[in-house]
């Protein structure tokens, strides 16, 4: 199977667990077996190697996304990154010429195209692998997945099927409704649009030729930036005729705000916290060092993250958009290809940061003009190299960098590190990266 997932969007709608750079599918919420917890891109990309083990994937996504997927799926998946958001359809267009110009996949092969954060299980992927089939047998342009509604939902766009047959023409498309014109909707057998799609890949290749004048993959990543922000629904789908729907009745939930989110939980608690015996539909996430206590809720959600701390009604969390919005800080918490930092001191003149990096992995070899650099190795073993000298660092050891001074550090086990930046301008784009000659 030939499948695209598309990472995109900011999380906002699950503050304070996500943001800008952290968005909802790198959340680590989901329970595994052996007791470790994944998050949905892990668990969609794992389900999709259960189903198909020779599946090839590629992930669509922005720059900003492309260090927490390294760091969560490994250096080995293939990412077609977008230079700058631009909406579905863009980020598709992209995707296909990658697939074609870059990794060398025939026009004629059929793609499927999903979110990477649907919560589902794996009869989830055997449907994918039947729309591709039917996008590979060429009846129709474009073939939709349509997930059977439970209720009147103004979240959804609705395919209107032509029949109540599994496979059917598509008779009409309508985007995001009011309640009462869904109720309408689904009264005439009406399917949520899950944002799912199959197609061959020259058709998606002419399209994209026909409203955007470019040569190939890299001339059309070059001129990225200028292009109209469009949804491939609006761009693509509500121009096209020959469209099949496939039904697909199971378990699907989108998870985008607090609400939904906590329903898919399988347990009522992750982090440190404890709930006293009159606390009712209350869920915990806290990924902070310190214990969360609650007593006496009713349906609340409490999130804590070096972020912020959220404590919500379930239903008013659905809301929680412009409110967020109006907060001015700095990212607090975020996954790199090498590991993770975390902010945990902020002063006039200092910066104080737990880094975290991973085994094998190293950071890049860069100096800052503005800022003198002070690591305390705290766990782990490994090196650093400071213009030029390398030397084994472990538990207890300091290393001092001062403005100007090229540094790197590599992991040779798992490596915790205080670093400490003092200077008058402590800023993240004092940074310039360097070859390393070794």
């Amino acid at each position: 199977m030939n499948i695209i997932l598309l990472s995109g969007g900011s999380g906002k709608r699950l503050w304070p667990l996500s943001n800008d750079i952290r968005s909802k599918q790198f959340i680590k919420i989901f329970k595994k077996e052996d007791g470790d917890y994944e998050s949905m891109v892990q668990r969609v990309y794992r389900q999709i190697q259960n189903v198909e083990p020779n599946s090839i994937i590629t992930i669509a996504t922005s720059k900003t996304q492309v260090s927490a997927i390294h760091n969560q799926l490994g250096e080995k998946v293939n990412v077609c990154v977008e230079p700058c958001r631009r909406d579905t359809f863009p980020a598709i267009a992209l995707a296909a010429a990658y697939l074609h110009d870059i990794k060398g996949l025939s026009e004629e092969e059929a793609v499927v195209v999903c979110p990477v954060d649907p919560y589902v299980n794996e009869d989830y992927f055997v449907a994918l692998e039947n729309l591709q089939q039917l996008a590979k047998k060429g009846e129709a342009n474009l073939v939709l997945m349509g997930i059977e509604p439970t209720y009147p939902s103004e979240k959804y766009g609705y395919i209107i099927p032509a029949s109540n047959d599994i496979v059917s023409t598509v008779k009409t498309f309508k985007e995001k409704p009011d309640v009462k014109t869904a109720e309408s909707y689904i009264s005439q057998g009406a399917l949520w649009n899950g944002g799912v799609f199959a197609f061959q890949l020259k058709y998606v290749l002419k399209k994209a030729h026909e409203l955007i004048d470019f040569v190939d993959y890299d001339d059309l990543y070059s001129k990225y930036e200028t292009l109209k922000k469009i949804s491939f629904d609006y761009a693509v789908v509500e121009q096209e005729s020959a469209i099949q729907v496939m039904r697909f009745h199971s378990e699907w939930k989108d998870l985008g705000t607090w609400n939904t989110l906590t329903e898919a939980m399988e347990e009522t608690t992750v982090g440190d916290a404890t709930l006293n015996e009159t606390c009712e539909g209350v869920h915990v996430i806290n990924e902070l060092d310190v214990p969360v206590l609650c007593m006496g809720l009713k349906n609340v959600v409490v999130s804590a993250s070096p972020d912020g701390i959220l404590v919500s009604d379930k239903e008013q969390s659905s809301y929680i958009k412009p409110f967020v919005d109006k907060i001015d800080q700095r990212v607090m918490y975020a996954e790199k290809s090498w590991g993770s930092f975390r902010i945990i001191d902020i002063e006039e003149e200092s910066l104080t940061i737990k880094v975290t990096l991973n085994p094998g992995h190293q950071m890049n070899y860069h100096s800052h003009r503005n800022r003198d650099e002070v690591w305390t190795i705290i766990s782990g073993k490994g090196r650093t190299i400071v213009d030029g000298m390398e030397q084994p660092v472990s538990p207890g050891d300091v290393v001092t960098m001062e403005a100007g001074c090229r540094h790197t550090i590599i992991a040779d086990t798992e490596l915790q590190v205080i670093e400490v930046q003092l200077g008058k301008e402590i800023s993240v784009n004092d940074k310039q990266k360097h070859q390393l000659e070794r």
